[in-house]
């Protein structure tokens, strides 16, 4: 960690998305048969399949640079960090956003319960093109991770919370919002690529159910 802040130039950028049609989706899926294979779906799983499928569109994000090589990929391969009794690990998901949802989601406990028993293989450890930290569960609103060389870029997906709502009648009321830490190696992303991977990313979070039928 130490090393990619010395060799890169790391900025964070922060944007949040109503969370409303993500909790809804999330709760038509956890009440589905369970043979479907669905009712186990998280939030994160939603959240983690959509960055796989909006980072894929980004090609300076879904990237390595290394020795001054620029090297984007047509596929992402989707890091997870991971908390484990022996620190963190960071298992890929590869072809992220090639899979649907129900693929996506056992392949991120098949991952997480190798990390937790500790006999994962190293080989499942690298290729990462982007990667996916999510602080959300412990509460954390909002935080600056860092970038993992060779990659460009890493998301911090954060908790859900109320906020206040001007409605169109223009009374007040509460929405439920999720925000994201994205931190980015300024050397090949400019804020205003980061801006755009945000403003994507919420926009299909926001609408979570029509983007994941897309």
């Amino acid at each position: 960690m130490r090393d990619s802040l010395a060799v890169s130039a790391q900025l964070s950028y922060d944007m949040s998305a109503s969370a409303e049609a993500l909790l809804s989706l999330r709760t038509r899926l956890k009440n589905t048969d369970p043979s479907l294979g669905l009712n186990l779906v998280t939030i994160g799983d939603l959240v983690g399949l959509a960055t796989a499928k909006v980072v894929k569109t980004h090609a300076n994000l879904n990237a390595h640079l290394l020795d001054g090589v620029l090297r984007s990929y047509a596929d992402v391969h989707l890091g997870m960090a991971v908390d484990t009794p022996r620190g963190l690990m960071v298992p890929t998901i590869r072809d992220a956003a090639s899979m649907g949802l129900r693929e996506f989601a056992a392949a991120t406990k098949d991952l997480a319960a190798q990390c937790q028993s500790g006999k994962i293989s190293p080989d499942l450890l690298t290729g990462a093109t982007f990667t996916l930290s999510n602080l959300g569960s412990f509460g954390i609103t909002s935080f600056t991770p860092i970038v993992n060389q060779p990659q460009t870029g890493i998301l911090g997906v954060n908790a859900i919370v109320p906020a206040a709502l001007v409605n169109p009648d223009g009374s007040l009321g509460v929405e439920r919002r999720i925000s994201f830490s994205l931190t980015a190696d300024h050397q090949v992303v400019d804020g205003a690529d980061a801006a755009r991977f945000l403003r994507d990313l919420t926009a299909a979070i926001a609408t979570i159910d029509l983007f994941l039928l897309g």
